[in-house]
């Protein structure tokens, strides 16, 4: 019985490793924004590690792959079941600490391929401390599959193979889009609500100063309320969420008003996403004001869309030359809907048709 259960642990807990480091590896740049959460103030509070942010979840996807295999195969156990160990204690204390406190909503622990809250992802992570202490108290028990020789060849090329799986999607697209605004979307339905959809349930709670102390009061107890309490601020509690579209914070706003309805009308409609012109890179940007013109002389209507401000809008334009405008949209949206920046967009009668990075803009078909 405890040689299956430790074989089953091995086959499990390596097979889950490597699922989760693949998808993480698909999207590095999807991770590095979770990580870029979890490095903020509201959990860790290590805002220095930010910018270091991408390297990190290059690093940690790969490791956690290789791991995986490294366990399937039985290579250096004693160093691979170790690191399991410490990486599992680590992440369960994380998602722990998030769910508690309510930190983050979405863990990411398997990108966008499949959500789980705060507390899924805390049982996930006990589940597996589970069975990867079972490895750690047999050891001895996980043996090679294979020769030495082979075994070590196998594990370099799974380490190259990663490397360049993170190479190329990093320098193109994710090999496969999990997202809200993959190819073949239609923005327009994507952003619709059923008629019999369950909404959200929301308690509102006023806060008031009382001799000197704020204390909250929900809408039965505003009645009684003291004289001379002063009004502070109103916030509200979700107690349950209702239905939310796949796409619920799409916007192309200029000057205060939101074309989208308009703009996504337009049977030709091309978009340059660049959450940040300053972050842009630069060769890319270069790259736009001549698609722009091949693209309005075949008949698309060309935007660019950002979260930057008008006057960083003014000087990327006079740099580079541009002579399409820009609309606005949150940079958090932006960066859900393409991981390069820039990107290029095509979009006819409101569906999505073709996602490029700014490598890629020769593939463009238009």
């Amino acid at each position: 019985m405890k040689k299956y259960s430790v074989q089953f642990s091995r086959i499990f807990v390596g097979i889950l490793f490597i699922i989760s480091g693949l998808i993480k590896l698909n999207d590095p740049v999807g991770f590095s924004y979770k990580l870029g959460e979890y490095f903020g103030e509201t959990v860790l509070n290590l805002p220095f590690l930010v910018p270091y942010a991408l390297a990190i979840a290059v690093f940690i996807v790969i490791f956690e792959t290789v791991l995986g295999f490294m366990l399937l195969i039985g290579y250096k156990s004693k160093f691979t079941i170790w690191n399991l160990l410490l990486m599992i204690v680590f992440f369960t204390f994380l998602t722990f600490y998030s769910a508690y406190f309510n930190k983050v909503t979405d863990c990411g622990c398997f990108g966008d391929a499949l959500k789980l809250t705060p507390w899924q992802s805390f049982t996930k992570d006990v589940v597996l401390l589970f069975f990867i202490l079972i490895l750690f108290f047999n050891k001895k028990a996980i043996k090679p599959i294979f020769g030495h020789q082979f075994t070590n060849v196998l594990f370099i090329v799974s380490i190259f193979l990663c490397l360049f799986m993170g190479y190329w999607v990093l320098n193109h697209l994710p090999l496969k889009d999990f997202r809200a605004y993959k190819v073949g979307t239609n923005i327009i339905k994507g952003m619709e609500i059923p008629e019999n959809a369950p909404k959200s349930v929301i308690e509102m709670v006023f806060i008031y100063k009382i001799n000197g102390v704020n204390k909250e009061f929900t809408e039965k107890d505003l009645m009684s309320i003291p004289e001379g309490a002063t009004f502070v601020d109103r916030k509200d509690n979700i107690i349950s969420l209702g239905y939310v579209p796949p796409i619920h914070d799409f916007t192309l706003e200029k000057e205060g008003s939101d074309y989208k309805d308009e703009l996504l009308k337009e049977p030709k409609l091309m978009l340059f996403v660049a959450y940040d012109l300053l972050k842009s890179d630069k060769k890319g940007l270069e790259k736009l004001e001549q698609l722009n013109r091949l693209a309005k002389s075949k008949g698309y209507k060309v935007i660019g869309v950002t979260a930057s401000s008008s006057e960083e809008i003014t000087s990327i334009k006079k740099e580079f030359g541009q002579s399409f405008d820009y609309y606005f949209c949150d940079a958090t949206t932006l960066k859900t809907i393409e991981r390069a920046n820039p990107s290029i967009i095509v979009i006819e009668n409101a569906v999505i048709k073709q996602k490029v990075h700014y490598n890629d803009i020769a593939k463009i078909k238009l």
